[in-house]
């Protein structure tokens, strides 16, 4: 790596990498907590991360707004006030720049700077970042905090760049909007993203064909605007918020029933889940302890789902599509939606079943199934990311000896907390593989990982050591506890589901996410802190 000039004559105490909700937090905590000089670097002309580039039809948040947000500063708490239940993309968006604004952190920002390249210097002890655009920074800490769905999956499917129409990634929409009015659109894909993308693109386009492989579950979100009288209950209950955010499994305000599925009677499980599918939202899966970890109890909630898509979904054949489902409920990320289901009904929609008839090619003129052929003007790809270990991977980072991170997770990553890899000094990832991440209402697992970053920062200086490296035997425990608590679980049952990796032809089929729940990870964390970093070499 020959960089091709020098912009930092000293060295910084960190790089960030990435200006989303984690590369904020993680700047203001080591420059106005810790008095240190660090700098991020944002491959985007503005900061949001995620909510930068996802501007697709219908984004919008999954978590509820009044815990989507920081929890660090009460002064911000009480003058942010958001709108809706579920917050839709520019509103996330202003959010965030009033955050980079509020707490003065442009200033250390550098924007429309993408990291192309780092690599670990270990006689100076450095990490030597490269731009795309060649220029050389260098920094004692380097922090990625790139996300875990920032990388755009594009399917490699024959053809494509013969399309005459235009086609679209709902991860990199264009800023300017796309205009479906009098279009044929075609959706390739129908995750959580195409879930809240089909109603939006079919209300003005001539005609939506949505190419289905794998059916999937949704839940009514139940968006509305936020009342008066609830704003004022949350400004006035944030403390109690925040205490039930982190002593729950998935980081949400609501904390999951004791009850199992199995133990009442069919009559009140029926009951319960009606209440919960009218109250809506994420809190459906929270109905009962066992949905996760009992086949049987998870099978209670895939027929109530069935009848209720049945009931809904007027055309027979599409009802039996729309419930073809290969995975018990909720192993996958779990979507909410606003009419999804509906939009079925209508005339300009048609529902194509590419598991038994995939996608040969993309032609010039649509989209070519084994059996059909489809004209299209458009095409909309709701493929989802090369989820997790994507966003770090297509980067050059190079550690110890120059080992590259690619060459480490060559069989699926490997990290110790999801917070660091054997072999890389001194590079920290914020929600890596590993961590609860993707499972968790995002701001509660990125706090928590920046703060653990920060104290452990803080605490090497205070004790004047100069590196922390996660132990090879302290990662290997590690895996071996992510596999045995995703093991204890339902979710591996999900063999197409991208915490696997099986959404990116090629990627190692690991589990990715730590399973064991945001609560006891975070008491993991402190202990290893407390216990002077256990399972870390900590070096002078």
């Amino acid at each position: 790596m020959t960089p091709s000039k020098r912009v930092d004559g000293d060295a910084l105490d960190a790089l960030i990498i990435g200006a989303g909700f984690s590369g904020l937090y993680q700047l203001y905590l080591l420059r106005d907590r810790l008095g240190l000089k660090a700098q991020v670097l944002e491959a985007a002309d503005g900061v949001g991360g995620t909510w930068y580039w996802n501007r697709y039809p219908g984004a919008r948040c999954d978590s509820e707004s009044h815990s989507y947000c920081y929890s660090f500063s009460k002064e911000l708490q009480q003058e942010w006030e958001w709108t809706e239940r579920y917050p839709e993309q520019p509103e996330i968006l202003r959010y965030l720049n009033h955050v980079a604004d509020r707490f003065d952190l442009r200033r250390d920002i550098r924007l429309g700077t993408r990291v192309a390249a780092a690599r670990y210097d270990e006689a100076g002890n450095l990490w030597h970042v490269t731009t795309a655009s060649g220029d050389h920074l260098s920094a004692r800490f380097l922090i990625t905090a790139v996300g875990c769905l920032s990388t755009a999956n594009v399917p490699k499917i024959p053809g494509l760049e013969s399309f005459a129409g235009s086609w679209y990634h709902t991860g990199e929409w264009p800023h300017e909007g796309v205009d479906f009015r009098g279009k044929r659109v075609g959706q390739i894909g129908t995750g959580s993203t195409g879930i809240q993308a089909v109603p939006v693109i079919a209300a003005t386009a001539q005609h939506l064909t949505v190419f289905q492989r794998t059916a999937n579950y949704s839940v009514p979100a139940r968006n509305a605007p936020l009342d008066a009288a609830f704003k004022r209950w949350v400004k006035d209950n944030y403390d109690a918020i925040r205490d039930v955010t982190r002593a729950t499994t998935n980081g949400h305000p609501f904390t999951i029933s004791d009850r199992s599925a199995l133990e009442v009677t069919p009559e009140e499980r029926q009951a319960l889940y009606e209440q919960a599918w009218e109250k809506g939202g994420l809190q459906f899966r929270a109905t009962f302890r066992d949905l996760l970890v009992d086949k049987a109890a998870n099978d209670t909630a895939v027929d109530f789902l069935k009848a209720k898509i049945r009931a809904i979904v007027k055309d027979p054949k599409t009802a039996a599509l729309l419930t073809a489902f290969d995975h018990p409920y909720a192993t996958k990320r779990p979507p909410i939606d606003t009419d999804y289901f509906e939009t079925y009904n209508r005339d300009n929609v048609t529902l194509v079943d590419v598991r038994t008839a995939p996608i040969e090619r993309i032609t010039p003129g649509g989209i070519r199934t084994r059996d059909a052929e489809y004209p299209l003007d458009i095409i909309v790809f709701a493929t989802g990311f090369d989820a997790m270990t994507g966003p770090l991977l297509r980067m050059d980072i190079r550690g110890r000896g120059g080992l590259t991170l690619q060459e480490a997770w060559d069989a699926g990553p490997r990290t110790y907390l999801g917070l660091q890899v054997a072999g890389f000094p001194n590079l920290f990832t914020v929600t890596g593989p590993g961590s609860p991440s993707v499972l968790c209402n995002m701001p509660v697992a990125i706090e928590q990982h920046a703060e653990w970053i920060a104290d452990c920062i803080a605490h090497l200086r205070d004790r004047g050591l100069q590196r922390i490296e996660a132990k090879p035997e302290a990662v290997e425990r590690w895996v071996a506890q992510v596999n045995e608590a995703a093991d204890a679980t339902l979710l591996p049952q999900a063999a197409s589901s991208w915490y696997l990796g099986a959404n990116v032809p090629g990627k190692p089929r690991v589990f990715m996410p730590y399973t064991g729940g945001m609560a006891h990870y975070r008491s993991i964390c402190d202990g290893v802190a407390a216990r002077g970093y256990e399972g870390f070499a900590l070096t002078d």
